[in-house]
């Protein structure tokens, strides 16, 4: 099976320091470097297009512009980049959203995924409107996800659950083909609705050993459902020609971490009731000491951004070489990012994506078969 590459949108902002931000924390000053403008955006995901990524994951939340509109306006701009589009179930009805996907696969050539973040900050889901409870958001989400589904197949769908009711819900139109569904979370709440709905789970990228954990408790919740999920990992990454010229750029970002602000951000996160965001934090526990967890594994990254806190950091040969203990486990598909994006796609598009390809892991997804010329005979 070949191996799935995606990018990412700084709808945030970007820079050639860390953007930081989410989990309830602001985006950092950096991110004002480079304005996540349309035209900044659509450069990134033009580039990702030609290097070879499948999709680009664009996030979700008050620190960062609106995926759906964001993505819709890039997708202008691209030809056959998928966008991988985090959303609340929260902020919006289930057969608004289902009819909102369908109507993106129209308009882009059925370019679009979904990334199910039920939110686990409290205090911003109230400062949307959202009171439920973490738990109670969990379940809200597998309702939601229920009746999307259906939607989707065509029905016509009546609930009246805990917390979502419709009656005779339906879409005109469905989506062709339907948006397969990313979703992530570490607490039990979350492996339910994960084994349930999801099509692909993601993790953040913590250590081997922790990671076929998460793998081994999803397939088995899954398997209880008669389900099969794959399986995806988000990382940023840090990759050069040599692993001192890779580690001297870890080296560079960390140089630019400001003490005042690592710590206000830390301060943040720790309040943070995502049992996943409590796993990134461990990882490093606030120290600028030991970042490297697991060979070219590094979380530094988690000192300022919330989230994905590590990066693969090393020579686009060892990158490879993680890529391929990552998937050893069952990691099929890789969502990562860099600062900066566009230099940074670059960096992993030619240097590593070429690597996998030598090794029959990875096809580029937009390769077009080569066309034979016509043979033209010699005038005799």
């Amino acid at each position: 099976m070949s191996l799935t590459f995606h990018w990412f949108l700084p709808t945030n902002g970007d820079s050639r320091h860390v953007v930081g931000g989410g989990h309830g924390t602001p985006a950092t000053a950096s991110g004002l470097d480079r304005p996540p403008t349309v035209a900044c955006l659509s450069q990134i995901a033009r580039a990702a297009e030609q290097l070879g990524f499948a999709a680009a994951l664009t996030p979700t939340g008050a620190w960062c512009e609106d995926a759906w509109l964001t993505t819709a306006m890039v997708s202008q701009n691209s030809e056959r980049l998928k966008f991988l589009v985090a959303f609340r179930p929260g902020s919006v009805s289930p057969t608004l959203a289902a009819q909102m996907a369908s109507t993106f696969q129209r308009q882009s050539g059925g370019r679009l995924l979904l990334n199910v973040v039920t939110g686990g900050e409290t205090r911003e889901q109230r400062a949307y409107g959202d009171f439920l409870d973490k738990d109670a958001r969990y379940r809200r989400t597998g309702e939601f996800l229920h009746i999307v589904r259906q939607l989707w197949d065509g029905k016509s769908v009546d609930l009246h659950g805990e917390h979502l009711q419709v009656e005779d819900a339906r879409l005109s139109r469905v989506p062709d083909p339907v948006p397969e569904v990313y979703f992530g979370g570490s607490s039990p709440a979350a492996g339910e609705v994960a084994a349930k709905y999801a099509d692909v789970y993601l993790t953040w990228g913590e250590p081997p050993a922790q990671v076929a954990e998460k793998i081994a408790w999803i397939r088995e919740l899954a398997a209880a459902h008669g389900r099969t999920l794959r399986f995806g990992i988000r990382l940023h990454v840090i990759t050069r020609d040599t692993s001192e010229q890779a580690w001297a750029e870890a080296d560079r970002l960390l140089d630019g971490f400001d003490p005042a602000t690592v710590e206000a951000v830390q301060a943040g996160l720790a309040r943070s009731e995502s049992e996943g965001q409590q796993r990134m934090l461990a990882l490093h526990g606030g120290s600028r000491e030991s970042l490297e967890i697991h060979p070219n594994l590094w979380a530094g990254i988690g000192l300022v951004r919330g989230g994905a806190g590590t990066a693969l950091v090393g020579s686009h040969d060892e990158v490879v070489e993680r890529i391929k203990e990552y998937h050893a486990l069952g990691i099929d598909e890789f969502v990562l990012s860099g600062y900066p994006h566009l230099e940074e796609a670059y960096w992993f598009g030619e240097g590593v994506l070429p690597r996998l390809a030598a090794q029959g892991l990875w096809t580029h997804p937009y390769a077009e078969p080569a066309t034979p010329s016509p043979q033209v005979p010699f005038a005799s």
